[in-house]
């Protein structure tokens, strides 16, 4: 899945920051229900990547519970994000 097509589809728009707040909450919550109730394990994932842009994802723990190897590639993402903005500015 391509994160522009994710962001396309949910947000109406290829520029989220250009909606008012209700219809953006209105795609955060359209996004939120379709990871929810997703159920290929791959668009499931990329739904999950996209919540955590917006700092809606639930934990790996919580969002993959039946779906160990996606708990852990969510878990290695998040240290990979967690290096990348702690470091990724070269500081």
């Amino acid at each position: 899945m391509e994160l522009d097509s994710l962001i396309s589809h949910f947000f109406g728009t290829d520029d989220p920051a250009s909606l008012s707040e209700a219809e953006f909450a209105r795609a955060l919550e359209k996004l939120t229900i379709a990871f929810g109730v997703e159920r290929e394990p791959g668009r499931k994932f990329a739904l999950w990547t996209l919540l955590h842009a917006f700092d809606l994802a639930p934990l790996p723990a919580e969002a993959f519970a039946k779906e160990p190897q996606l708990k852990s590639a969510a878990e290695d993402y998040l240290s990979a994000a967690f290096r990348l903005e702690r470091f990724g500015d070269g500081a």
